[in-house]
């Protein structure tokens, strides 16, 4: 019986994301690339993932946008943890 939902599975050289769904089946392969050496390998898929979202939602590409509307995705940058710390200390003055 396969099983509904998103799986991370970690491997040595890569970290594979399998979707899966009713209708939809897929694989999402992260591997060290230029742009995500910054992170161990532990996290390399949260960095790619978060920087090329953030990336793809920046170009303001309509067609991106609007593909992305249809399958109802959205990107929202959050603060890095050190600013989250000084909005909580700010907010508590």
């Amino acid at each position: 019986m396969t099983t509904f939902a998103l799986d991370v599975i970690q491997g040595n050289d890569m970290t594979r994301i399998k979707a899966v769904c009713e209708h939809q089946r897929g694989l999402i392969y992260v591997v060290p690339a230029e742009r995500s050496w910054v992170c161990d390998k532990n996290n390399i898929s949260a960095h790619a993932l978060a920087g090329f979202f953030r990336e793809l939602s920046a170009l303001g590409n309509k067609d991106v946008e609007g593909l992305m509307q249809q399958w109802g995705l959205y990107y929202r940058q959050l603060p890095k943890e050190q600013e989250d710390t000084q909005e909580e200390e700010t907010s508590t003055e």
